[in-house]
Order: structure tokens, then sequence, then C-alpha cells
């Protein structure tokens, strides 16, 4: 009898190539012109793809899970194949989807051939490569750091580089509620890079540039632009999973997001937040400008702990899933859980002691080969790849977002490869930060 295949063995031999004509226009008609009109999408074409006749990339800033109808509307009527998460592949509402778009996978923040075979193909036969360098939708309104090796790509395949500029996304659809909020929102299409500037630029000056091109803080620009949205009284739902540390009394975890009030349980410290998402505090209260400047209130407070405590730990219960080689995901389930113990991080890594499969099993991943997490779907569990195989943790407790400072942070002062943006030095001024940093004291 012939062995039935796996899905990654499924995905490493499908045949990457430009989708046809026809399902590109379907997609267009369904996503962009019939749901997508509810999301009052502003298109702003200063240079055409459709004009490029050869091969070329579009990259944008990742902002939302619906993203990619702005980027393909955008680039219409140039037929694209779109990069997505390896994990996403697996859950059955997208899997005949993205065959049928020719989707490329893409293992979030790890070594990973498959893409770059993928890519290479769809390029030879003069398609256009659309993907986010950032690797992953904003948690917190605001770009993260491109993945390093990007702009190493673009000078190895030598093609245009486009950029989609969105804006308005994040605070259509926020990492920690699921609401979709109606407003306004924007794309702009660009030429970022033409041939003659990626031979001419180098790694580290086309880094810069598409992370200055990405710089955005997104209340910032609903508060300039005086958006008003939707929110249906849910503003601050789940709010306390970006904001978990009290400005006021700096009690962890105490937060409490409900309706359109943020509070903390122990000293009540809180506000109420408008359809603007405008914050208005409660008398005698302490609230940042915004839950952007709330979120990096908190990392700075981490980048400095961890530097005064050698012996620093922080650790939850949880719950790990993995991936089904054999069967799809339903439910908007992203894993299978597969056991339970406790997670942990401290100075040499990320740790997990706990059973799997019904047996004891345990994990330490080092800050070399772990830089920052991925929030699949929201804050309320994350995700990282282990040699290439996809975990699902589920924290007892709304910690989420603390792991994932932690992660970055542990990493810059101990490896520093994923840098943080130039912009943001003075968080780190007159401290140690890296390896790579300390070699050249």
């Amino acid at each position: 009898m012939k062995q039935k295949k796996t899905i990654s063995q499924k995905l490493a031999k499908r045949k990457y190539r430009p989708p046809h004509r026809f399902i590109a226009w379907i997609y267009h008609l369904i996503m962009v012109k019939i749901i997508g009109r509810k999301y009052n999408p502003q298109f702003h074409i200063i240079d055409k793809v459709s004009d490029c006749d050869g091969p070329c990339f579009v990259i944008f800033n990742h902002l939302s899970r619906i993203d990619h109808m702005y980027v393909m509307g955008a680039c219409y009527p140039r037929i694209t194949n779109m990069m997505a998460g390896y994990c996403e592949f697996y859950r059955g509402k997208f899997s005949f989807v993205f065959g049928l778009n020719k989707v490329i996978p893409k293992k979030n923040y790890a070594a990973d051939a498959l893409p770059i075979r993928a890519v290479s193909k769809v390029l030879k036969k003069g398609g256009c490569v659309t993907f986010a360098p950032e690797g992953l939708a904003s948690d917190f309104g605001g770009n993260k750091p491109i993945v390093p090796g990007t702009s190493k790509m673009f000078k190895h395949f030598k093609v245009p580089v486009y950029f989609c500029h969105l804006q308005g996304q994040y605070l259509q659809n926020t990492k920690v509620c699921l609401d979709e909020r109606l407003g306004q929102t924007h794309a702009t299409m660009k030429l970022l890079f033409s041939k003659d500037d990626v031979a001419r630029l180098s790694v580290e000056e086309m880094d810069d540039i598409i992370n200055e091109k990405f710089r955005i803080d997104e209340y910032a620009w609903g508060k300039e632009n005086k958006i008003k949205w939707k929110t249906n009284g849910r503003i601050c739902h789940r709010l306390e999973d970006l904001c978990y540390k009290c400005p006021k009394c700096g009690s962890e975890f105490t937060m409490k997001g409900e309706g359109d009030k943020i509070y903390c349980t122990k000293c009540g410290n809180g506000a109420t937040m408008d359809d603007y998402y405008e914050f208005h505090p409660f008398e005698g209260s302490v609230i940042p400008e915004s839950p952007l400047v709330w979120s990096e209130n908190q990392r700075k407070d981490i980048i400095r702990e961890i530097r005064e405590n050698p012996d620093y730990r922080f650790e939850d219960e949880c719950e790990i899933g993995n991936l089904d080689e054999y069967k799809l995901l339903w439910k908007n389930k992203t894993s299978n859980i597969v056991g339970s113990g406790k997670i942990w991080i401290d100075h040499k890594g990320l740790h997990y002691e706990g059973t799997r499969n019904g047996q004891p099993y345990e994990f330490h991943v080092s800050y070399k080969s772990l830089y920052t997490l991925i929030t699949e779907v929201d804050m309320s569990y994350f995700n990282f790849y282990l040699d290439g195989e996809y975990f699902d943790v589920f924290p007892k407790h709304q910690t989420v977002w603390k792991f994932y400072l932690l992660v970055e942070e542990m990493h810059r002062y101990h490896v520093n490869f994923y840098k943080n943006f130039k912009w943001n030095d003075h968080l780190y001024e007159g401290l140690e930060l890296g390896i790579d940093n300390k070699q050249d004291k």
C-alpha cells in the first residue's frame, strides 16, 4: 500500500508558480470588491506594479490579519504570489485557498529553505512575490524590525522592490481583541528600490531604509487624522494582554480591560478609552498616552531588570501544542494540545519541563536561535519553531506579552543579532547590549 504523504511533504513537492489569472480575478472580486468594501479601503497608487514587465517583490508593513486584501488590491491587475506562515497551511479554512493562489509557506523566524526555492521558481517565471519583512502582524500598533537577511535576499535576486504602505489596519484589527472595527484605512503603493538601487545600495543601507519606511505609530496616526472607529463598546476588551503592568502602583497582571475601561484591580488606577483610541484617565490616575507607549514603558522596565539581576527568572504554567502531519486543523485551532508543564525564561534561554504525548518532555532554547516570538492569532498564547517544528505555548495567566518582551530583550542583551531600531538606542544608553558590542570593548 502506498504510504500517505504528510502535509509538509505535500508543501515541499508543490509546484510554485504565478497563480492562474482567473483565480486572481475571482480573489480580487470577492475580497476587494465585495467583502473589502466594508473596510472603506483608500488605495493610493503612485507606482503601478503592473507597469513592471518582469519579476519583482512587493513588501508591506504588517498591521493586521487582513493585510493581504489591501496588498493584493493595490497590486491588481498584477498577479502575485503571497508568502504566509507555514503553520497556516495546516488550518483547514486556509489550505485549499492557499493552494489555489499558490501562496508560499515560510516558517516565521526560522531557517527555512523551502520559501527561497519557491520564490526563485516564481521569479524565474516573471512573477511577483509579496511578503511582510517584519514576519508578523503588529501586536501593539507599531512596527517590528525586519527579519535579518531580508535585504540579502533582494541583493541575491536583483529585481525591483515595491512598497505597499498600510495605515489604519491595526486599529481595525488589533491583536488583543478579534473584533473588526470599521473606520478608515489606507494602502499606498510606490517603488522602493529599482534594479539599480538594489545593485548600488548595501544590505545595511537597504535594511535601514525599509525599517524607516515601515516606522509607524497607529495610535498617533489615528489621533492626527481624527479617525473614529466603530468599536461596539468593547474598545478595551482584553487590553490587559498588552498593557499588563499598572503604571501607578507597578503591580503586574492586575490590569483588567472590559468595555471601554481598563483599570488596576489592586489600586484602582485606570482610564476610559473613546472611539478615537484616546485614553481619558480616572481622577488621580497615571496612564500612558497610548497602549503603544504603555507597552514600550514595560519594555524599558524589562531592559533594566534583566541587567540588574543575573539570576532573573520568570515562569508560568502552560500547555503546549504541535501540528498533526496528517490532519488539518479546524475551528480556529492552530495546533493540537500534546502536553502540559512549566515554561520559564532566564539568562540562558526559554525552557519547558512537563509532558508531551503522555511522556516526560523538556526543551531548552538559547537566544542564538530564538530572538522573538510569534502571536499567530491573538495575544492569549505564543508560538515558535524549535528545530523546524512548530510549538504553541498556552500560558495559564496573561503572561504572553511579558514573555515576548523578555525573549527580545534577553536576545539583545546576550546576542543582539535581531537589533532594535537605531532610533531606540536611547533605551540602552549606558547599558551593555549584545555580545557583539561587548567584544568591541
